[in-house]
C-alpha cells in the first residue's frame, strides 16, 4: 500500500524515489486514548483518495519519487523499541533521502531525530504540539510520548521551536527555567493571528526537522488523538507556518505522529494524509515542475 495510492514503479520504487515514508506501528506508552498504533497505516489508506495535484503550489509532488517502506513493527520493551527505529532510521538518513516518518505514538520521534542530527550537525527542531512533552520521565520510563522533546533539548542539546503548547506540567516550567535551548510559542498567544511565524522561524537554525504531533491542531479538525487538548491551530495558519519554513530553511526530515485510527470515521486519517503531502509540496517547491502556467501564487 503505497503513500498516495501511487501505482508507477518508477514513482515509488526505493532506487528512484527522493521521499521514503516510514510507517511506524506503536503505542507502548500510551498514557489516554488509544489508536495511534493504527494510525500511520490508516493515514497511509486514506493518502489513496487525496488528489495528488497541489493547486497552492502548482505541482504534483510524487513525482520526485514517494517510496514507502514496510510497517516497523512493535518491539517487546521501550528501549528496544527506541534502539531498533534509531538503528533503521540511520541507514535511511545516510543514503541521502529526505525521510518522513509516521506515527505512532510520539516517543518514536526521538530516535528518528537523533539520526538526523548525526548527520545535520547544525541541526534544529520545530515541533507542533499540544504538549510541550518535556518530562524526564513519565510512567516510570524516558522513552515516554511525554518525554521526547526532553530527549532532543536536555539530552542531545539541539536547539528546538515549540509551536501551539497549551499543557505543562510544574516539573515542565521548572525545566524551561533552568535555560534549555528551547523558546515556545504558546496557544493562547498565537491562535487565530500569522504574525509570530517569522520570529518563530528566525529561532531556528539552517537545518530543520519538523515534527508534528497532531494534537498540535485544535480537536474540532482533529478529535482522534491520544491526548486532545482544546485551543489548538488551525488548518491555514497550520500550513502558512510550514510553507514560510519551506522557504526560509532546509527542512531536512519530519514527521507526523499521535493519530488515533477510529474505524468508520475517516476525515481525520486524510488531514494527515494531505498535511504530510502539502508539506512535502512546500520544502520540494523547486525541485518540482509546474503544472499549469495559468494556475496562482504559491
Amino acid at each position: 500500500m503505497n503513500f498516495g495510492g501511487i501505482d508507477d514503479k518508477e514513482l515509488s520504487s526505493f532506487e528512484s524515489s527522493r521521499v521514503l515514508m516510514l510507517p511506524v506501528a506503536y503505542e507502548g506508552t500510551v498514557s489516554y486514548g488509544t489508536g495511534t498504533g493504527d494510525g500511520a497505516m490508516a493515514i497511509i489508506d486514506a493518502s489513496r483518495n487525496m488528489e495528488l495535484y497541489d493547486d497552492e503550489t502548482d505541482s504534483e509532488v510524487y513525482r520526485i519519487g514517494i517510496h514507502t517502506l514496510e510497517k516497523f513493527k512493535p518491539r517487546p520493551t521501550p528501549e528496544k523499541m527506541m534502539s531498533d527505529l534509531y538503528d533503521l532510521t540511520k541507514e535511511l538518513v545516510d543514503t541521502g533521502k529526505f525521510v518522513c516518518m509516521i506515527g505512532g505514538e510520539h516517543s518514536v520521534s526521538g530516535p528518528v531525530i537523533k539520526a538526523h542530527a548525526e548527520r545535520y550537525h547544525d541541526l534544529s527542531v520545530l515541533q507542533i504540539d499540544a504538549h510541550a512533552d518535556l518530562r524526564d520521565t513519565y510512567d516510570d520510563t524516558p522513552h515516554s510520548h511525554a518525554s521526547i522533546m526532553a530527549r532532543v533539548v536536555k539530552d542531545l542539546r539541539i536547539p528546538a521551536v515549540q509551536v501551539g503548547i497549551r499543557s505543562v506540567s510544574a516539573e515542565e516550567i521548572r525545566l524551561i527555567d533552568t535555560g534549555i535551548p528551547t523558546k515556545i510559542f504558546w496557544a493562547r498567544d498565537i491562535v487565530g493571528r500569522t504574525d509570530w511565524i517569522d520570529e518563530a522561524i528566525a529561532g531556528l537554525t539552517d537545518s530543520v526537522y519538523l515534527t508534528i504531533d497532531i494534537d498540535g491542531l485544535d480537536p474540532s479538525i482533529v478529535p482522534t488523538t491520544g491526548t486532545p487538548e482544546p485551543g489548538g491551530l488551525g488548518w491555514y495558519e497550520t500550513l502558512t507556518l510550514i510553507r514560510k519554513l519551506a522557504e526560509s530553511k532546509k527542512v531536512v526530515g519530519m514527521d507526523l505522529v499521535e493519530y488515533s485510527y477510529v474505524p468508520t470515521f475517516d476525515a481525520p486519517a486524510f488531514l494527515c494524509a494531505k498535511l504530510i503531502y502539502k508539506s512535502l509540496a512546500y520544502i520540494f517547491r523547486e525541485d518540482t515542475p509546474k503544472v499549469s502556467s495559468s494556475a496562482g501564487p504559491a
